[in-house]
Formats: structure tokens, C-alpha cells, sequence
């Protein structure tokens, strides 16, 4: 057995026999040291039962064979094989994994469709809890998990004579090839995709539609090895059935053959006669084997498959989302056509399916495009939420050998920590010495956005008078230095918090780095966000007598804000430790944006921004609140600020504005005339505007270039900086809110300066009175918005961002919630 470590690399031990891995499990709780020397397990009672300690003696197992694994462990990498850091990191923390298949994109659809395709699927599974795990061979190499630059490779390579569909039989020989120098690249099929993600330790597989038996596969022995492959690889299956083309009721005796178990969600048809899906419509006519009534009970069977180390898979068949089922005779007729088009040409093999998908696709004029996209989608989703359920299981059930991975998991509880913290393992081959420590963790994954700020329990008071019968007068604000009545709810929240629960619904790799303390409210912040899905190791717990944070919110009757308080004290300590406390978050993330809040202390800001700086991050700055928005000018960064701006944007209200405004006039020399100019050229343009914003937001763009002021129920004002060669000046929509800066106004410092943008956004709806929940998390949703948007590979327009921005602001303003959940809607918008 070969194992490579490179230095401060995770792994785990793997090529246990299954004797073996039963004698270790049964000893785990005693277990010291294990010494795997020419196949020899020693193990050390160390530890007593019952309070009585045994004498040291030692167990020896010997095997009968060598080492062998049944798959490569997937914390190792090979020439052939790859998994990508953050799957590997995903599943070693248990979180929810789903497989993705790239036939789809290779054969399916064209270059570059199927990139937006591919990233809206990722997306999905990412905003649904899940870490998106695409499968597929890129230069004469399989992978599992693609970096986005890999991605682009591969799917740019689409219809090409280089580019095949990779089943088991092909594997070899499309990575053997590459050992000379002919690396070819590949879209794994269903079955291609079950082996790798496998290989890797995916247990759920989410994809379009399943192959089957060809019609007259009696004679012809067309069978799709997808089926074979169902029997003898352990991953769950989510799909719509399989293609409506093939001989169904034929495709379900060969899975019962091959020992498969063929589940069929309700999705809300009731009664034990629910048909088995036929791809493109809900109905086959054909009676599902089994039916499950949602993902937990699809978890559950998928779990105590595992437990009982079953070697076949599991078939979990999704039908298409209702409104885009297609009618079946319609289908029926049309199917008949290109099959009958496929005989006549003898088109079989491989061949025959994309050919018959192209003619169906020909007929119907592009039809079944809409309805594929439809159903892929759902099945993505569906498998995201069945995999969150697994991920469930698995962490309530932790402490046992991961038998059919070769992993071993430690227990919990108080015998945990009394066990050695070191494995020790020897390979006779090469007598190299390996330390696996349970308690350690791999390299953090590069994400798209950290978040820097807090994490805390909102109290949100809405004033709820007791109307007095014959009373006409009711009071619209709580009264003063006495008791109210008012509604209390308790809601997870801090603006951290907030922007990051955001960016994961809306798709985004996110981080929070936060603090809580070690009390009950922290432990129930994190269980909260531990079941939402979302990563939780970056949240330092601290030990030092501090209290998570808390914000009270004192709400009118028609829930405006009165007044609120709030603790953050617990960010807002010493920050001398910042280089070992927060910045190696920076360093292992390489995000592409950190979104800072004012929470922190200025000099703590400084940190951040300056780290960001020095790695090139771009800067999105939450004011918070009005006394704490100026802090970013009170630090000795901020008072001794050179040509670099402090951030890139900010989103402050009027009253954050104009506290910014009171701590940046120190610097006011600094940027000469040219706002009082352009304030009098701007009164033509938008006269229904407050000039002091305005002047204000123009005041400090050289610190902050690009400024969205939100308004609350009057809508956005935007406010940027312009720079030569940027398109909007000279673009013919966008150059009407541009104004052009005279050189004369301009001090050395800002020489670059070619133009102001300055737009204001209407509101995008009117929200009455009776619509309005909360108005809690509103500002941090809209910001949270515009990041994942700007952070995406190719992102749209501001300004196009900011109406959907809106959207989400309105949507929290209807929910209980400090993000509304609905914003994932807004997905397939960004």
C-alpha cells in the first residue's frame, strides 16, 4: 500500500480490510497506538471500564493478506485521480456532498450555455445547504470538484472530436493515454460519475435522466451500463426516471435484477399507485416499486444501506416539476418518430441516445430544452436537501469506523478525550512514520467572500397598543419611562450574520469570522447555523467571561425603528492578537471580497483592511450604525490615508451618511472644490434630492468610490467614482448620469479621475403598511445582494444588481426572518 503525505496534509487511514477494520472498531474505545507493519495491528489497553483499570496488554491481530483498499481514500491524489481541496475538506467535516455529472454539459449542451448551466447547478446546490462536487476528466485526468478556471477548460471543449463520454469502460483509457502526452478530456456519464464520486466518498448523485434498456433489448442486448453500474456502486441516484424513449417497464426488471432499490418521490400525488417518471412527463403508466414521501425518508434508507455495507445503489426518481411536464401521447408520438429515424439510419450504441435527444429536441421546437433545465434543477435540488438530511444522520450517529470508507471517525464524550491524539503508522515498504491526529483540520477552501463581523440574538419589540373601545386616537410610538405592550420575538441575527446567511442563499462560497462566547446563546448560534448547512470554523468561541452579542430593536406601531441597543462588546476587544486570531483566515480563503462590518474596533479595522489590501481583496464596508460608521475614519489608517481608498463600497443610510460625512472632514483638504461644482450640475438633474446628501456622498468618494446611499422607502442613490477607459462613460444609456470632472477641480492625488456617475433608483415596489413584518436585516440583505452579484465570474451591471438587491430588501421586509429564505428565488437573477 502506498500512502503520499505531503507535509501538514490532511489524511486519514484507509486500506483496512474489513476483519480488520471490525477488530478496531470493537477496540476503538481502548485504542493507543496502532502499528501497521507488515500487516500487524497492535493495540494498548490503556483505559478502565467501569472505573477499574486493566493491566497494559497488548492484542495482536495479524492478517492474512496484504493491505488492500477496495478505494483510493479521498484525501489522496494520484496522477489519474484528483479531488479538489474542497471536497476533500467537505467530507472529511461530514458536510453534505452532491456528485454532478458532466455529460450533460459536453454532449448536452453547447459552449457557453453550458457554463451557465454548470454554474446555476453548483449555485443550487450551494444555496440549498450541499458543496457542489462536478465529476469529470480534464487532461487525462479524473477529478472530483473542479476549480472554475478548470471548469471553463472543459466545458469549452464541447463538441469536441477530443471530447468523449467517459463510462467505467472508458477510464482507462482516457487517463492511460495521458501518461504519453495524449491527454484527452471527458464528461463522465451516469456511470462514470457513480465510480469516481465513490472513489472520492460521495454518497448522493444528482443528475437529469437515468439510460435504461433500449427498446427491443431483448434482441439487440442494448443496456445502458448505468444500470450494471447501479448494481454493483454504492452512491445514491436522484433522477427523473429514466428517458422516456427506452422500454421502461424493462429498465426496472434489470435494476430488481441487479438488486437496486427504486424509490419514487410523492411530490404531493397521494396514494400507493404513483407512477415511476418518464423524463419529460410525471406519468409513465408504469407503477413505481416504491414510493418515499420526502428527503428525510430518502436519508434514512440511504443511511441504513450504508450501515449494512449493501454494495448496490440506491435509484431516488424525482418527476419533473408539474408545470413543465410535457404531455404524454404527445410525447409518446413524437419519441416514436426518432426512434423509428434511429433504426432506419442504424444508429446504435453510444450513438443512439444523443441522437434520438437531438431529434426529440428538433421536433418539438426546443420544447424539451426548457422541460430538461426544469428537471435538472429540481433533481439538484431535491439531492441537495436528501444529502443535508444524510450529512444529519451521519453527525448524530458520529463515534463509529466508517466502515464503507475505510475512515476512522472519533467518538465524542469524555473516553474521546482521554484517547491518544496521535495514530501512529508504519509502512514496512518504506518505513515512513505518519501522525493522524483526530482533532485536527484540514486547509480551509477558497471561498468567494469572507465576512468579518458579528453573530448575535436579536430581540425585535414591536409596540402593539391595547385599543380602547370608542377610542379614535391610537398612539403610533411607545410612550416614554413606562411599560409597553408589544410583541417580543427572538431571531438569530448581528449584520455578520445577516450578510453571510445572504450570500449562502443566494449560491455564494462564503466565510463568517466571528466571535461568540461560550454560553448557551452562542451554543444555540451555532446549532443554528450548523443546521442551516453553512461553515462555522472560522466562529472563535470565547472563554474569557464575555457574552455573545445581543441587539434589542424597539420597533413603532408600524414597524419603524425607535431606538435599539446593542452588546458587541465581544468584537470589540483587544487587537493585538489579529495576525494569529483572524488574518490566516485570509491567507488559507484567498477571497475575492471581504464584506467588513462596524462592530469592530477601528483599530481592529485597520487590520482588516490593511490584510485585504496587502492580498489584493476588494473592500465592502457595512456602516452599521451611526455612531459606529465613522470608525473606518477614527483609526490611524483611516487619518493617514494615501492614494488607496479605504474600501471599494459602502451602503449607508442618511444618518450612517452624515455621521461618515462628521469623522472624514480632518481628511476634507484632501479633495479640493470639484463637490460643491458638481452639487450645483446635479440639482438640474435630480431636484427631488436633499442636496446635503448628495454633497455629502460626493465628499467622500475619494475615500469610498462607489457609494449606495439606501433611502428605506425612496428607493437608492449610487454614487461612483469614474476612472478613464471605464465603458460607461462613452456608453450611450449609461453616460447620461455622468458627469464629466474639470481637470482644474482636481488635486495630484486624484489625476485618474475621469467622471462621477451619479443614479438615483426608484424604489422597486411600494410596500404598505400591512405587508411589513420586520424591518430587521433589510440593509444587510440588500448589501449581501450586491456582493454575491459583484462576486460572481461575469457579473452584471450595478446597476442591474441593485433593482435585484431590492427585491431581497423587500422580501426580508415581509418575513419574520433577518434574511428572508425567498431571496433564493432571486438566484437565477445574479
Amino acid at each position: 500500500m502506498e500512502l503520499k503525505v505531503a507535509s501538514g496534509e490532511w489524511f486519514s487511514p484507509a486500506g483496512i480490510s474489513p476483519k480488520v477494520a471490525k477488530f478496531i472498531q470493537s477496540r476503538s474505545r481502548y485504542l493507543s497506538t496502532i502499528d501497521l507493519e507488515s500487516c500487524t495491528i497492535l493495540a494498548f489497553n490503556t483505559v478502565g471500564m467501569l472505573g477499574f483499570p486493566f493491566k497494559r496488554r497488548a492484542l495482536t491481530y495479524r492478517c492474512k493478506s496484504k493491505l488492500r483498499s477496495r478505494r483510493r481514500p479521498f484525501s489522496t491524489n494520484s496522477e489519474f485521480f484528483k479531488v479538489s481541496e474542497e471536497v476533500r475538506d467537505a467530507l472529511h467535516s461530514k458536510k453534505p456532498v452532491v456528485a454532478l455529472e458532466t455529460t450533460i454539459y459536453t454532449h448536452g449542451f453547447p459552449y457557453p450555455d453550458n457554463i451557465a448551466l454548470s454554474s446555476q447547478l453548483e449555485s443550487a446546490v450551494r444555496a440549498n445547504g450541499g458543496i457542489p462536487a462536478t465529476i469529470g476528466v480534464l487532461n487525462g485526468v479524473a477529478r472530483v470538484g473542479f476549480q472554475t478556471e478548470e471548469l471553463i477548460e472543459l466545458l469549452a471543449s464541447a463538441g469536441s472530436r477530443d471530447t468523449i463520454k467517459v463510462s467505467r469502460r472508458d477510464l482507462g483509457y482516457i487517463c492511460g493515454l495521458g501518461v504519453y502526452g495524449r491527454k484527452l478530456n471527458g464528461g463522465t456519464t451516469i456511470a462514470g460519475t457513480m465510480i469516481l464520486a465513490h472513489m472520492a466518498g460521495i454518497k448522493v448523485f444528482a443528475t437529469g435522466g437515468l439510460g435504461g434498456v433500449h427498446k427491443g433489448g431483448e434482441n439487440s442486448l442494448d443496456v445502458s451500463a448505468d444500470l450494471t453500474e447501479l448494481g454493483r456502486t454504492p452512491v445514491a441516484l436522484i433522477s427523473s426516471g429514466c428517458k422516456s424513449f427506452l422500454d421502461i417497464p424493462r429498465t426496472l426488471e434489470y435494476l430488481e435484477t441487479q438488486g437496486v432499490g427504486v424509490n419514487t418521490f410523492a411530490d404531493g400525488r397521494i396514494g400507493e399507485k404513483i407512477d415511476f417518471p418518464a423524463f419529460w412527463t410525471r406519468e409513465s403508466g408504469i407503477r413505481s416499486p416504491s414510493i418515499v414521501a420526502d428527503e428525510k425518508e430518502a436519508a434514512a434508507m440511504i443511511f441504513a444501506q450504508m450501515d449494512m455495507q449493501l454494495s448496490s445503489g440506491m435509484l431516488f426518481a424525482n418527476p419533473i416539476p408539474g408545470e413543465y411536464s410535457l404531455s404524454k401521447d404527445e410525447m409518446d408520438r413524437t419519441m416514436a418518430i426518432a426512434i423509428d429515424e434511429a433504426n432506419q439510419t442504424r444508429i446504435f450504441g453510444n450513438e443512439n441516445t444523443p441522437f434520438i435527444l437531438k431529434r426529440i429536441r428538433e421536433l418539438t421546437k426546443g420544447t424539451t430544452v426548457n422541460a430538461n433545465r426544469a428537471l435538472v434543477m429540481a433533481n439538484v435540488i431535491r439531492g441537495t436537501k436528501v444529502a443535508v438530511e444524510l450529512a444529519k444522520l451521519e453527525l448524530r450517529n458520529q463515534g463509529v469506523l466508517d466502515r464503507d470508507f475505510g475512515r476512522l471517525t472519533s467518538p465524542g464524550g469524555d473516553h474521546a478525550s482521554n484517547r491518544s491524539k496521535s495514530l501512529k503508522f508504519s509502512l514496512a515498504s518504506n518505513n515512513q512514520t505518519l501522525h493522524f491526529d483526530p482533532q485536527s483540520k484540514p486547509p480551509s477552501p477558497k471561498v468567494d467572500v469572507i465576512v468579518a463581523g458579528s453573530l448575535a440574538i436579536d430581540l425585535s419589540c414591536d409596540y402593539a397598543p391595547m385599543i380602547q373601545r370608542g377610542s379614535k386616537e391610537i398612539h403610533r410610538t411607545p410612550n416614554l419611562q413606562t411599560s409597553n405592550p408589544a410583541i417580543i420575538s427572538q431571531s438569530l441575527g448581528g449584520v455578520g450574520q445577516n450578510l453571510t446567511t445572504s450570500l449562502f442563499y443566494l449560491g455564494t462560497s462564503v466565510r463568517l469570522c466571528s466571535a461568540i462566547a461560550d454560553d448557551p446563546a452562542g451554543k444555540t448560534a451555532l446549532t443554528v447555523l450548523n443546521e442551516r448547512g453553512m461553515e462555522t470554523d472560522s466562529i472563535e468561541v470565547v472563554k474569557d467571561g464575555s457574552q455573545t452579542a445581543q441587539y434589542v430593536a424597539f420597533n413603532d406601531l408600524r414597524k419603524d425603528l425607535v431606538i435599539a441597543m446593542a452588546d458587541m462588546s465581544i468584537l470589540d476587544k483587544d487587537s493585538s492578537n489579529f495576525l494569529t486570531r483572524w488574518k490566516p483566515h485570509l491567507d488559507r480563503c484567498k477571497p475575492k471580497w471581504l464584506v467588513l462590518d462596524a462592530n469592530w474596533s477601528a483599530e481592529t479595522l485597520q487590520q482588516w483592511v490593511s490584510a485585504a489590501r496587502t492580498s489584493k481583496i476588494k473592500i465592502a464596508y457595512e456602516p452599521v450604525s451611526e455612531e459606529k460608521s465613522g470608525r473606518i475614519f477614527n483609526s490611524d489608517f483611516g487619518r493617514n490615508r494615501l492614494r488607496m481608498p479605504l474600501v471599494d463600497f459602502a451602503t449607508p443610510n442618511k444618518s450612517e451618511l452624515e455621521a461618515m460625512w462628521m469623522s472624514s472632514r480632518p481628511q476634507l483638504s484632501y479633495i479640493g472644490s470639484w463637490p460643491d461644482v458638481l452639487c450645483q450640475m446635479l440639482r438640474r438633474l435630480y431636484p427631488n434630492l436633499i442636496d446635503g446628501i448628495v454633497y455629502k456622498t460626493l465628499g467622500l468618494l475619494p475615500f469610498i468610490p462607489r457609494i449606495l446611499t439606501t433611502l428605506g422607502p425612496k428607493g437608492v442613490l449610487m454614487t461612483e467614482l469614474l476612472y478613464a477607459g471605464d465603458p460607461r462613460l462613452t456608453d450611450g444609456q449609461e453616460s447620461r448620469y455622468v458627469l464629466e470632472v474639470d481637470e482644474a477641480l482636481l488635486t495630484e492625488r486624484f489625476d485618474r479621475v475621469a467622471g462621477v456617475y451619479v443614479r438615483y433608483f426608484s424604489p422597486i415596489e411600494k410596500v404598505s403598511q400591512a405587508q411589513i413584518i420586520s424591518v430587521n436585516g433589510v440593509g444587510d440583505t440588500f448589501l449581501g445582494i450586491v456582493v454575491a452579484g459583484l462576486a460572481k465570474e461575469d457579473p452584471k451591471s450595478v446597476g442591474e444588481i441593485i433593482d435585484i438587491a431590492q427585491r431581497g430588501a423587500v422580501m426580508t421586509l415581509k418575513s419574520k426572518e433577518s434574511v428572508s429564505p425567498e431571496i433564493r428565488k432571486l438566484l437565477c437573477l445574479l
